[in-house]
């Protein structure tokens, strides 16, 4: 099979044209870097995402404060993790930072505060 991708790696945004047959990568063409050959393999074979999102804080000046995750998890479980953040709830004040989960579903990523919040 034969599929187009945009490379969002690097600001060349690079057309590239992969041929594949299940997860095996045949060609890679259209990448002015490598990185763009890795993107590429990487959407075939294992495609992972990032998540920002928000958290409820109690007793902070804001009601929310916003996270998001320390590494790329695979694209399949995104809701899984949205379900795991969406039922956190934070005490303030909270610090750019704060791990509000450890290593979410074994998924090698951290969910962190990306946004100081005060205590009221």
């Amino acid at each position: 099979m034969k599929r187009t991708f945009t490379c969002i790696v690097c600001p060349n945004g690079c057309e590239i044209d992969a041929e594949y047959e299940g997860t095996t990568v045949l060609s890679v063409k259209g990448n002015l870097c490598p990185k763009g050959k890795t993107y590429v393999t990487q959407e075939l074979t294992d495609p992972r995402r990032t998540i920002a999102s928000s958290v409820r804080v109690r007793g902070g000046e804001l009601p929310l404060t916003s996270v998001r995750l320390t590494n790329a998890i695979p694209k399949d479980r995104i809701f899984d993790v949205m379900e795991a953040i969406n039922q956190c709830e934070l005490s303030a004040p909270v610090s750019i930072g704060d791990v509000v989960i450890s290593n979410v579903l074994g998924l090698d990523s951290d969910v962190i505060v990306t946004k100081n919040i005060a205590r009221v």
